[in-house]
């Protein structure tokens, strides 16, 4: 049977339950009415708490600037909500109180009243309560940091790589200092926006603080900033000193993991002044800062790798940034305007900021004869007459120009702008124009000033005003930035330049205020003649190289009494000069190469103060008056690589000039390098650039001569047609001799010589061309005994080489039987040598150099490799070849 459970209640118990119920129930009715009344009063009471506490936040989050408390922010949702229930309690009250009776004690519906009733007492307690809960002392509180602030920031056009190097680097453990440089408008502000807008972004334990550092008061500045974003900043803050700040930024900071953005630094930044240490032991805090400057970058850390390049912009996408600034529908307003914007884009070449400043001015202009106008101003270097150009963009370019260290760096660089755009400009070449213009230091020898010279250049590549060229010995100027020096030179009461390179101009310009310019370039236009005598008074400089002139009239050179460098260099059609140029007695650098000139006029005679004549390359000179070149008393720069003249008939001449420093000579036989060498004052000190040339004469050939030479830099071998070996002398190997200096040596159509062992004496040597030699089988041999087998232990060996670079040698087969680590090799040209079959890599070679590989596809599938790992390192580093030319050599 089923369990049965018994339950006994009294009856007692059972009615005094019921009737607590039912006494309840009608309480809640008999009281509606008057809890309707204190309910109401109880609302305009908590609204009144409301009210005043609301007050005391808004004090405090507007002019405080204080968050509101939680707690706070909870009584306020409760209060709102207790409210809103309240009112619409009250709201709907009018019906249940009509369905009172007996004084509120009955009710016509007592179920739905007494329902009602039971809900007024409950949200009259609420109140109560709600109310008891008021007392705040405090309503709000400082607010915790953001990681990072939020900055205003637009999407970006091409920095995709370097924002990618940029956080790279910030996830190495041991890179505490990332540098961003290049030149100005470039985009490095932008790009560390876009850092700090990936940290506020993302989930990181980073504290992220922005700071400009201006340059006035940077370090006061910094630490401003540092205190606003930690929460140092109060009315007290202003008054402390540099070291008190430091010390309170240090014992926050040491305690947080943080990245410093630190913008615009224009010189070292003492990081430990402004309070700012990256200890060894900290958690991974990082200071990435930006800078026009290179050399800041090394000053803040001495890891290059950690320093990031930016670059200008590709062609493609230096279009679509415009195309953003200028608008689509400009561009489709005329067919003819999108080809015309390409022109345009071109010469901004890739400046961010040009791009963005041109666009801007353009955006307006709709037909394309305004968008021809644009390029041809843009192509004169006049670009500070479109709108906005001349007051937004090039005074942001003009710091780097401001902080250069003194007027002369200032007027060394603005004399860059005197060549065409995208030149080449070689570094030697510019330096003894900047000593013959007298900008440099007065020295007591050439060789100080010339070292001046590039300490100039380097500090100019370093603040981005100037950047490497193709090769290591040249340097070019950004088209915008030429623009920008052109256009102070043109606001500037001190320098005026009359520049007209590379216009395409075909006869003599003509300008209203001769008589105000200081230097005028023409160099690089089809100018066929000189035809007008140019007064220009105050003239120090005049380039008319890279023209086609033919006639130069003998009073042309009348009116430039204060003339000190005069370049005629490659017009290949001049094969005259005016006697007038004896008028020029200031001249002091005069420079003839690769011209036709036949004949030097004795007048020259009158150049007392010449110090710089080059005639390399003249072929066609066939006579120098007696005396002439020993009447140069002052010359130290004496140019005759590739002239037609023979060196042994001036050699007797150079005796007599004591100042002489620099000779650049060509020998055409064995027999002319013998004499010469008798020279001992000129072959031991002056020469720096030897060409041999022919050598007919010879099928053997002694370096001993050459070797001895303390400052020979650069040595050619050209047709010498008959020489099978250059022998190396015992002397040479036991150290008696060697090619201290020798850094560049060119071989080209030496058809009977089979190897060059011996540059490997020249234990500095950077750039080594052969060409055209159809007999060469090897570079380095190990066949000669006691000469380069010796070498073959010699870790030494090939260390210095930048370029290697071997065109049409049908015959080669090797460069050397083993692998060399080749720590400095850059490029490798290699066309038309089908023999060789492999390189002198191995995995351990050129490993801290980015190597390229140039050369035909063909001849790439085939090399063999010295084991799979050494194939592995290498495959990239190729590079299908281009055209070379043969002004190489």
């Amino acid at each position: 049977m089923g369990n049965i459970f018994s339950i006994k209640l009294s009856l007692d118990t059972i009615i005094t339950g019921c009737w607590d119920c039912a006494i309840g129930k009608a309480a809640f009715l008999c009281n509606l009415e008057e809890n309707l009344h204190a309910l109401k009063t109880k609302v305009e009471e908590l609204k009144a708490i409301r009210r005043d506490l609301m007050s005391r936040v808004r004090v405090a989050e507007d002019e405080q600037q204080l968050k509101r408390l939680p707690q706070v922010e909870l009584w306020l949702q409760t209060a709102d909500r207790v409210i809103t229930d309240a009112e619409q309690l009250i709201v709907q009250s009018p019906q249940h109180v009509e369905k009172l009776c007996m004084r509120g004690c009955c009710s016509s519906h007592p179920t739905s009243n007494i329902k009602f009733g039971k809900q007024i007492a409950k949200k009259l307690q609420e109140m109560k309560d709600q109310k008891e809960k008021r007392g705040f002392s405090d309503v709000a509180s400082k607010p915790p940091l953001p990681s990072a602030t939020e900055r205003p920031s637009e999407p970006t056009v091409g920095l995709e790589s370097n924002f990618n190097k940029v956080w790279s680097c910030l996830q190495k453990e041991l890179v505490g200092i990332i540098g961003i440089y290049g030149l100005g408008g470039v985009g490095k502000t932008t790009l560390l926006n876009q850092i700090n807008k990936k940290f506020h972004d993302t989930t990181h334990d980073y504290h992220v603080i922005w700071a400009v550092a201006s340059q006035d008061r940077p370090i006061e500045r910094v630490q401003d900033k540092i205190a606003e974003r930690i929460g140092l900043s109060n009315e007290g803050w202003k008054s402390k000193s540099l070291d008190k700040k430091a010390e309170d930024i240090f014992k926050v900071l040491c305690k947080k993991k943080f990245a410093l953005l630190l913008d615009d630094i224009w010189e070292w930044f003492d990081l430990t002044r402004a309070g700012v240490l990256l200890l060894k032991q900290q958690n991974g805090s990082k200071v990435i800062f930006t800078t026009r400057c290179l050399d800041v970058c090394g000053q803040m850390q001495p890891n290059m790798d950690n320093n990031i390049r930016v670059e200008c912009l590709p062609p493609r996408e230096a279009f679509r940034l415009f195309e953003e600034k200028v608008g689509l529908e400009t561009l489709r307003m005329n067919p003819d305007i999108c080809k015309l914007a390409e022109a345009v884009v071109e010469e901004c070449a890739g400046l961010p900021l040009a791009l963005i400043t041109t666009g801007r001015a353009m955006a307006s202009k709709t037909t394309p004869r305004e968008w021809e106008y644009a390029i041809e101003v843009l192509r004169q270097s006049a670009a500070s007459v479109l709108p906005g150009v001349g007051k937004e963009m090039y005074p942001k370019l003009k710091f780097s120009y401001d902080c250069l260290p003194d007027e002369r760096f200032r007027s060394c660089f603005l004399y860059c702008s005197l060549y065409p755009e995208d030149w080449n400009i070689t570094k030697d070449e510019l330096v003894y124009c900047w000593i013959g213009e007298g900008l440099l230091d007065e020295h007591t020898t050439l060789s100080s000033a010339r070292n001046q010279g590039h300490f100039i250049i380097g500090s100019l590549i370093d603040a981005c005003l100037l950047e490497k060229g193709h090769y290591n010995h040249a340097v070019k100027m950004h088209d915008v930035i030429r623009d920008m020096a052109l256009w102070i030179a043109g606001e500037s009461e001190k320098e005026k330049f009359f520049v007209k390179s590379g216009v395409q101009l075909k006869e003599q310009p003509k300008a209203k205020k001769w008589e105000e310019v200081t230097r005028m370039s023409l160099m690089n236009n089809q100018i066929e003649n000189l035809t007008e005598i140019l007064e220009c008074p105050n003239l120090q400089t005049l380039f008319l190289g890279y023209n086609d002139l033919m006639v130069i009239m003998d009073d042309f050179f009348n009116s430039l009494p204060m003339l000190r460098v005069l370049d005629l260099s490659s017009n290949m059609n001049l094969e005259e000069l005016p006697v007038g140029i004896a008028k020029l007695v200031s001249l002091e650098h005069l420079d003839l190469s690769s011209t036709r000139i036949r004949k030097l006029p004795v007048e020259l005679k009158t150049l007392a103060k010449l110090k710089y004549l080059d005639l390399e390359w003249i072929e066609d000179l066939e006579m120098i008056p007696q005396q002439l070149i020993s009447s140069f008393s002052k010359l130290q720069v004496l140019k005759m690589v590739g002239c037609g003249y023979g060196c042994l008939l001036v050699l007797e001449e150079m005796k007599h000039l004591k100042y002489l420093n620099v000779l650049t000579l060509t020998f055409r036989s064995a027999s002319e390098l013998e004499k010469a060498s008798r020279f001992n004052k000129f072959f031991s000190c002056a020469i720096e650039c030897v060409s041999l040339k022919g050598f007919r004469d010879s099928r053997s050939l002694k370096i001993l001569a050459l070797a001895n030479l303390q400052h020979l830099c650069a040595l050619t071998l050209l047709r010498c047609m008959d020489l099978e070996e250059v022998k190396i002398e015992r002397n040479i190997i036991e150290g008696a001799g060697c090619f201290h200096s020798l850094r560049s040596v060119s071989l080209a159509r030496c058809n009977h010589l089979r190897d060059v062992s011996w540059v490997t004496f020249a234990p500095h040597l950077e750039k080594l061309v052969i060409m055209e030699c159809k007999g060469l089988k090897e570079i380095i041999s190990e066949e000669k005994p006691g000469e380069v087998a010796e070498l073959k232990e010699n870790s030494d060996l090939f260390s210095k080489p930048e370029i290697l670079r071997l065109r049409h040698l049908p015959k080669l087969k090797t460069v050397y039987h083993h692998a060399l680590p080749f720590p400095q090799l850059k490029k490798i040209y290699i066309t038309g040598c089908p023999m060789l079959k492999k390189l002198p890599l191995n995995s351990n070679s050129a490993k801290r150099q980015r190597m390229v590989i140039e050369g035909d596809v063909g001849w790439w599938k085939d090399v063999e490799w010295e084991d799979e790992s050494t194939k592995i390192a290498f495959l990239p580093t190729f590079k299908p070849r281009i055209c070379w030319l043969l002004i190489e050599v």
